[in-house]
C-alpha cells in the first residue's frame, strides 16, 4: 500500500508539497538499534530524575519512571509492546482507528513500526505533574517508526510532554501516533521537535474525542531538514473542544509540511487550531487546514488560521485552509496570511534605538503574543528559549537551568497583569 499510494492523497497539495526530499532508499531501518543514552540529553534526564517519564532511544525503553503516587493511582507507563498484552482492547481500539488507505506513511508506519510508547491515564486520576516523553535517535544512524498510544480515562486529568532529540543525515523519525479521550477528560499535549537539521520527522495524529471532553495541543517545530506531520481531531460526542497550536521557526533550507483537520461528528462540539511561522534564509512551510462539520453536528463552533512571517526574500510559505460543512447552524471560519516583515515597522523600532536583528526578535514576540497567551507559563518559557537558541545558533535542547528560569521570570511578570495593577494602585480602602 506504501507503494501505490501517493505522496498527496489531494491532488491540490501535489505542486507544494516537499516530501519527496526524503529519499527512502537511504532511511535504514532495523528492528533493533544502538540503546547508548547520547550525552546530549543527559543533563535533562537528570532534571527529570524523580518525576513521570519515559526514555526512547531509538528502539529501546531505555529508562522508566513512574512516582508511586502515579503507581497507585493505575497510571501505566509502558512498551506497545508489553500493552498488547496488559491493555488489550485499549492497543486495539487504536490501532483499527488508523486507516492505512489514508495516507502512504500511514501504510508504512501500521506495517513496519519498531517500537512505541504506550501511557495510561485511568478513570476519575487527575495528575498534578507532566508524564515526558523523552525520544533520541539512536547514534548508529538507523532510523525509527514509533507506535504511540496515550489514552486518558473518563473524568480524568492528565498533561503529557514529548521532546524529540539527535539524528543525522538521512535518519528519520517516523511516528503515528493515536490519542483517545474519554468522556469529561482533559489532556494537555505538548510537542517540541529538536532533531538535528539534517534528520527527517514525519508524524500522523489522530485524537478521538468522546463527550465533554477536552484537549490542548501545542506543537514547536524547530529542527529536521523536513517535517511533515499530519494531524486530525475528531469530536466524536457531544460537548467536545479541541484547541491546536503550532509554532514553526525555520531556518537554512528546512521545510514544514503541516496538515490539520478538525471533524465535528457531534452537535455542540468546538474546534481552534492556530499555526504560525517564522521562516528565515531559504526555509520554507506549507500549512493545509480543514473545518469538517458533518450532518450530525449543528451548533457546532469551528476555527482555523494559517499564518506566516517571512525574515527572507528566499523564505516561501503557502497556506490552504477549506471548509467543508454539511449541515446548519454551525459556525465556521478560516483564514491565512502571509507576508514579508513590514520595513516601516522595523524603521520604527530602529529609531527607538533597536539593532535591525533586535527590531526583527521584537515582531516576531508581537507574532506569537496572542498565540502564547493561551499556553501555560512553563511551555511559553521553553518556546521563547527554543527561538532564542534558533536566532543564536545554538545547539536546540530544553532545561530547568538557570537561562531557562529567566524565561519563566519575565513570561510570569509579562502575563500577570493583575499583579501589575495592584502594584499601581495608590488608595486602599
Amino acid at each position: 500500500m506504501y507503494d501505490t499510494l501517493p505522496l498527496e492523497t489531494s491532488p491540490l497539495y501535489n505542486k507544494y508539497t516537499d516530501a519527496a526530499r526524503m529519499d527512502p532508499d537511504r532511511v535504514k531501518v532495523s528492528p533493533s538499534t544502538d540503546g547508548a543514552v547520547p550525552g546530549l540529553i543527559s543533563d535533562r534526564l537528570r532534571e527529570l530524575d524523580g518525576g513521570a517519564y519515559v526514555l526512547q532511544v531509538g528502539t529501546h525503553l531505555s529508562a522508566v519512571s513512574i512516582p508511586d503516587s502515579m503507581r497507585s493511582a493505575g497510571v501505566k507507563i509502558t512498551s506497545v509492546s508489553r500493552a498488547v498484552s496488559e491493555h488489550p482492547d485499549l492497543v486495539r481500539a487504536a490501532l483499527e482507528s488508523s486507516r492505512s488507505g489514508e495516507d502512504r506513511f500511514t501504510a508504512l508506519n501500521n506495517a513496519a513500526f519498531n517500537t512505541g510508547v504506550f501511557v495510561h491515564v485511568p478513570r476519575g486520576v487527575a495528575l498534578d505533574e507532566p508524564i515526558h516523553i523523552v525520544t533520541a535517535l539512536s547514534g548508529d544512524g538507523v532510523s525509527v517508526i514509533s507506535r504511540n498510544i496515550i489514552s486518558a480515562g473518563d473524568g480524568s486529568r492528565a498533561t503529557v510532554v514529548q521532546e524529540l532529540y539527535g539524528g543525522s543525515a538521512g535518519q528519520a523519525y517516523l511516528e503515528l501516533l493515536n490519542a483517545s479521550v474519554g468522556g469529561g477528560a482533559h489532556l494537555d499535549v505538548t510537542t517540541l521537535q529538536m532533531l538535528d537539521e539534517n534528520s527527517y520527522n514525519f508524524s500522523t495524529r489522530r485524537t478521538d474525542m468522546a463527550a465533554d471532553s477536552g484537549t490542548n495541543w501545542y506543537l514547536g517545530l524547530f529542527g529536521s531538514q523536513l517535517s511533515r506531520y499530519r494531524i486530525g481531531y475528531h469530536l466524536n460526542g457531544s460537548g467536545a473542544s479541541a484547541n491546536d497550536s503550532e509554532v514553526v521557526f525555520g531556518s537554512g533550507s528546512q521545510s514544514f509540511d503541516l496538515h490539520s483537520e478538525l471533524v465535528h461528528n457531534s452537535p455542540a462540539t468546538e474546534g481552534r487550531i492556530t499555526e504560525k511561522s517564522i521562516l528565515r534564509g531559504r526555509s520554507r512551510s506549507l500549512f493545509k487546514g480543514m473545518i469538517r462539520i458533518n450532518e450530525n453536528a449543528a451548533k457546532s463552533n469551528s476555527y482555523l488560521s494559517g499564518r506566516s512571517i517571512l525574515l527572507g526574500r528566499e523564505a516561501k510559505s503557502d497556506a490552504i485552509p477549506g471548509l467543508e460543512i454539511l449541515t446548519n447552524d454551525v459556525k465556521a471560519t478560516h483564514s491565512a496570511s502571509v507576508a514579508q516583515m513590514d520595513e516601516e515597522q522595523i524603521f520604527y523600532l530602529m529609531s527607538r534605538c533597536l539593532s535591525r536583528a533586535g527590531a526583527e526578535r521584537t515582531i516576531v514576540e508581537g507574532f506569537l503574543e496572542p498565540l502564547s497567551r493561551r499556553m501555560s507559563t512553563q511551555i511559553r518559557a521553553w518556546i521563547a528559549h527554543l527561538i532564542e537558541s534558533k536566532w543564536e545558533g545554538r545547539a536546540l535542547s530544553i532545561n530547568t537551568d538557570q537561562e531557562l528560569r529567566k524565561f519563566v521570570e519575565v513570561e510570569e511578570t509579562r502575563y500577570n497583569e493583575n499583579a501589575e495593577i495592584e502594584q499601581h494602585y495608590k488608595y486602599r480602602r
